[in-house]
């Protein structure tokens, strides 16, 4: 469906999008993620063709996109702040696209009332957009995107305008809607639940490149690298030198997993992979502070060596702030990362 090579976007001499190899397939979503100023969403306008290459090509269904205006490239965009037309009603809003393609009134009409329905707005056409909420409003603009039928749908922030009940509630629906429409999408956000609840695949982007691709399980469960990592809001990232299925850390000796990389490298511990271990039998460490979440307490601990440690622990078996306690790590909760970085300062 959609095919970039090299795409590359210069501003000046910063070079916001550099060298980009990505394929979308036919009815597949895929979530591109990252922090503000990583090249997302360029990536998004250089494919709808709101933004130029300066280098590299777009194609879509095989066709090389170079020259094609947005309006011929048969792609639908939403964007954060919906960009509804005020003076419309909501039935106008969502005829734009076929109005401008000249569909006949008692298709237009159809088409309008059939997305209306499939998105949770039936009977809503004759409403003012103004007197609709924020997630009413982009319902509207979801069914305005999907009323030419695009063989590709973008999204730039679909959601982040809304308070995060809403959205967590929304992006499922929209999973659902999706998959029932073979709806292929291509979506960029900075919100991690967002995409991971999304995706088929996320796409994880740093200073204009691709840092990591695949499926949400895979990139929770191994990042790439310590920005991968510590994008995920992952703390616990060290050096170590990993021999066999043991690392020397500043945590003292950690288990790793079986075929980990070998050598001077990265490590991560994820919170979940720290337990509580008989006095005498692990890393000693005070609790300093413990934070509710929910279904678990984050807890963050000073070890008698090394950095701060960042755990999880089930509500009842949660020590108390100050305690003293002594904690192992669990080998199938610890990813061994790259070289160390220069830019870690460590």
């Amino acid at each position: 469906m959609l095919t970039l090579r090299r795409a590359t976007v210069r501003f000046g001499d910063r070079t916001v999008l550099d060298a980009v190899d990505l394929e979308v397939a036919d009815h597949e979503i895929v979530c591109v993620l990252g922090p503000s100023g990583s090249g997302k969403s360029t990536l998004l306008r250089a494919v709808a063709g709101l933004q130029p290459l300066d280098d590299g090509r777009v194609f879509l269904d095989g066709a090389d996109q170079s020259g094609v205006p947005v309006h011929r490239r048969g792609v639908g965009l939403m964007f954060q702040d919906h960009q509804l037309f005020p003076q419309r009603d909501v039935a106008g809003n969502v005829a734009f696209g076929l109005r401008m393609r000249r569909v006949a009134r008692a298709e237009r009409d159809a088409r309008v009332e059939e997305l209306l329905d499939l998105v949770g707005l039936p009977g809503a056409g004759r409403r003012a957009v103004a007197a609709l909420s924020g997630g009413e409003q982009q319902r509207v603009a979801l069914a305005r995107a999907l009323a030419p039928r695009p063989r590709l749908l973008m999204l730039d922030e679909p959601l982040g305008q809304l308070d995060r009940g809403l959205r967590e509630r929304l992006v499922l629906e929209l999973r659902e809607l999706f998959g029932r429409l073979g709806t292929t999408v291509l979506a960029v956000t900075h919100d991690q639940g967002e995409a991971f609840a999304l995706a088929d695949r996320v796409v994880v982007m740093d200073d204009g490149r691709i840092a990591q691709s695949g499926t949400p399980l895979d990139v929770w469960r191994r990042p790439a690298s310590e920005f991968v990592a510590r994008f995920l809001g992952f703390g616990n990232v060290v050096p170590a030198t990993v021999t066999g299925t043991t690392a020397d850390t500043p945590w003292g000796r950690i288990p790793v997993p079986d075929g980990s990389p070998q050598g001077e490298r990265r490590l991560l511990v994820r919170p979940a992979g720290v337990h509580l271990a008989a006095t005498g039998d692990g890393l000693p460490c005070r609790v300093e502070t413990r934070t509710f979440r929910g279904s678990h307490v984050a807890v963050t601990l000073r070890p008698s060596e090394g950095p701060l440690l960042e755990a999880e622990f089930a509500l009842r078996d949660t020590p108390d702030e100050g305690a003293e306690v002594d904690v192992d790590f669990r080998a199938d909760d610890v990813v061994v990362l790259g070289a160390p970085s220069i830019a870690s300062g460590t």
